[in-house]
């Protein structure tokens, strides 16, 4: 169907080289787009990103920088529009999870969190609205997580939670303040998923639980995490701003 088509389009996705992030940018680039992956200097993963991107036959490429510097996104966003075009659309990808008992945790680790998953993200979505704002044309789509909305039994982890529910809130003024010109900002909370974060061996035992507690008996996939971000970036979703998709097997059902 036309409507959920990207052709012609640009995109700029944070996080694009490893996890969700890479396979939304891949997703992207099957639905039309043509993208610009953004990823700290040094990415193994960017790469592989571009090239997945250019044998669909659509244009990439790799910018370096760091999410928490508004310099580094002010001249990645530069460099994708002299490179691709014009801005379109944006997924913010990019974050870090880890864990540690609230009452044991160092400051500077509460504040690593924030800085990149919800700082990261207002920053991103500050350097992508600037240019799409005098246009009166674009789409944001930030990954956020249901641990903004729920809390995870037997992890320790009220930081990362607490970025979340910051990014779902971010997500929903952001959508008002620019609701009348012309930028949808929505959100999706993914569930657990299969990242090569929760594929490590030392998680094994984790990730039954998390199987076992999803209604769905399982983890999501990346790939399907692409469907609900190509339907927030396209004209299929031009009535929908302001909402955190929760794609999570039905994890909060229960």
């Amino acid at each position: 169907m036309q409507i959920f088509r990207l052709d012609g389009q640009t995109a700029f996705v944070t996080g694009a080289g490893s996890g969700i992030g890479q396979r939304i940018a891949i997703g992207l680039a099957e639905a039309g787009a043509d993208i610009a992956g953004f990823d700290l200097p040094g990415s193994k993963g960017i790469g592989a990103t571009v090239t997945a991107i250019e044998k669909l036959g659509r244009k990439a490429i790799a910018l370096a920088g760091n999410v928490t510097q508004a310099d580094d996104l002010a001249r990645a966003v530069d460099e994708a529009e002299k490179a691709l075009g014009p801005l379109q659309v944006a997924i913010n990808a990019a974050g870090i999870a880890n864990a540690a008992p609230a009452e044991e945790m160092p400051l500077d680790q509460w504040q690593h969190m924030l800085d990149i998953n919800l700082t990261g993200i207002f920053l991103s979505c500050q350097a992508q609205a600037r240019v799409m704002l005098p246009r009166r044309r674009g789409a944001i789509v930030n990954i956020a997580s249901m641990s903004g909305s729920i809390v995870n039994r037997g992890i320790q982890q009220i930081h990362y939670n607490t970025s979340k529910a910051g990014v779902v809130h971010l997500t929903k003024s952001l959508a008002m303040e620019w609701v009348d010109r012309g930028i949808r900002v929505n959100a999706i909370s993914p569930g657990y998923t299969s990242t090569p974060m929760n594929l490590r061996p030392e998680v094994a035992e984790q990730v039954k639980r998390f199987e076992a507690e999803t209604p769905m008996g399982r983890m999501a996939l990346v790939d399907e995490m692409v469907g609900p971000a190509v339907f927030l970036a396209s004209a299929a979703a031009s009535f929908v701003t302001g909402v955190d998709l929760l794609v999570d097997g039905g994890f909060e059902c229960w």
